[in-house]
């Protein structure tokens, strides 16, 4: 098992982020958990590395389509397509908007990195999402409208959700020589054992 100090995770930042000029809030709130970034860019996602992002199966598809589906019914409005291809218009919709202005991808690196940037961007819904997380204070979507807009959610930012994906979703994003190797100062307070020398 590798140290937990090493666990890396992706985040990006979305192009509301970038559009509403928030990219240094939410660096700077990663930043202050004590993690650190070891990649950073802009950049112009291109529809196919999304595809790839998202990676979704026909099941998933299907199960998102299905409840689409329902909150059609439940408004009363007409249901056009079969679910899976409900399905796929969310990832397509995603893609449209994640591909419509610059993202800044990142990578984050400390102890238990996937839970800790989870815990500060906070759930996928706004709405619902705890205050004092990125998304419970700084947007104000929610999945009722963007459904009702047909569009994807404006969240402002993706967190891996495990380690395992963070690591697939890296590939994706960043070239082994955009990584970079470092120690911060603040490592030592936070993981070493021997403080000797603190003092002086």
């Amino acid at each position: 098992m590798s140290n937990p100090k090493k666990e890396r995770t992706l985040v990006i930042l979305k192009p509301d982020t970038i559009q509403r000029s928030m990219v240094g809030e939410l660096v700077s709130r990663i930043e202050r958990s004590g993690l650190k970034i070891t990649a950073l860019k802009m950049t112009v996602a291109k529809e196919e590395q999304c595809w790839e992002h998202y990676q979704k199966d026909d099941v998933w598809f299907t199960e998102k389509g299905e409840m689409i589906i329902a909150g059609l019914k439940k408004r009363g409005e007409k249901v056009e397509k079969k679910a899976i291809e409900y399905g796929r218009d969310i990832i397509r919709a995603l893609i449209y908007f994640m591909t419509s202005s610059p993202v800044v991808p990142m990578i984050i690196e400390g102890n238990q990195a996937v839970g800790i940037v989870k815990k500060l961007v906070g759930g996928t819904e706004p709405l619902s999402s705890d205050v004092g997380t990125i998304r419970g204070d700084l947007t104000a979507d929610s999945y009722e409208l963007a459904n009702i807009d047909s569009r994807a959610i404006r969240n402002l930012i993706h967190c891996s959700d495990k380690a395992a994906e963070a690591e697939r979703e890296i590939q994706l994003w960043f070239a082994k020589d955009e990584i970079l190797e470092y120690k911060l100062v603040a490592e030592r307070i936070l993981y070493d054992v021997n403080l000797d020398g603190l003092k002086e």
